[in-house]
C-alpha cells in the first residue's frame, strides 16, 4: 500500500509540474502582484505593439519603446487573463500588430523591460483596462 501510494504521489506531484510548464518553458504558476512588481515604480510607456499572446494565467502584449538614446527596447506588458479580459470586453483582435500604444503600469522588480498593465490607450483614444485584480489602484 505504501509503495502504491508513493507512486501515486509521484505521478500526481510529475503531472502538476507538467501542466505549470508553458510552452516556452516559463512555469505557468499564477503569482500574486507584488511578488513580481512594485507598486512604488509606476511607469509609462509609449510605443509599437509587436505581439500578442493570448495565455492563462495572464496575457501578453509585447511593445517597441524607444528609449532617451533612440535605442528600441521590446517590453513585454502583462495583462490580466485572458477569460478576464473577454468579461471586460476585450479581444485579442483589439491590438493589432503596428498599433501605436501607450501603457500605464508598474515595473517589474527584476529590472528586466516587464511591466503589469493597468490601461492600455488606442490610437483611437480608447483607454482599455487590462491589469489584474491585484493591480494597485485596479478595479476588480
Amino acid at each position: 500500500m505504501s509503495r502504491l501510494l508513493s507512486r501515486l504521489t509521484a505521478g500526481i506531484a510529475a503531472g502538476l509540474l507538467a501542466s505549470a510548464v508553458s510552452s516556452g518553458g516559463r512555469l505557468a504558476a499564477h503569482h500574486a502582484f507584488a511578488a513580481e512588481f512594485d507598486a512604488n515604480k509606476p511607469i509609462t510607456l509609449v510605443g509599437t505593439l509587436t505581439k500578442v499572446a493570448w495565455v492563462n494565467p495572464h496575457g501578453w502584449i509585447y511593445v517597441d519603446v524607444a528609449g532617451k538614446d533612440g535605442k528600441v527596447t521590446n517590453w513585454a506588458i502583462e495583462f490580466g487573463s485572458p477569460n478576464a479580459l473577454l468579461r471586460r470586453g476585450l479581444r485579442k483582435a483589439d491590438f493589432p500588430p503596428g498599433t501605436k500604444v501607450t501603457v500605464k503600469g508598474y515595473l517589474a522588480k527584476s529590472g528586466k523591460p516587464v511591466a503589469n498593465a493597468s490601461t492600455v490607450t488606442l490610437p483611437d483614444g480608447r483607454s482599455l483596462f487590462a491589469g489584474s485584480s491585484t493591480t494597485p489602484g485596479g478595479q476588480p
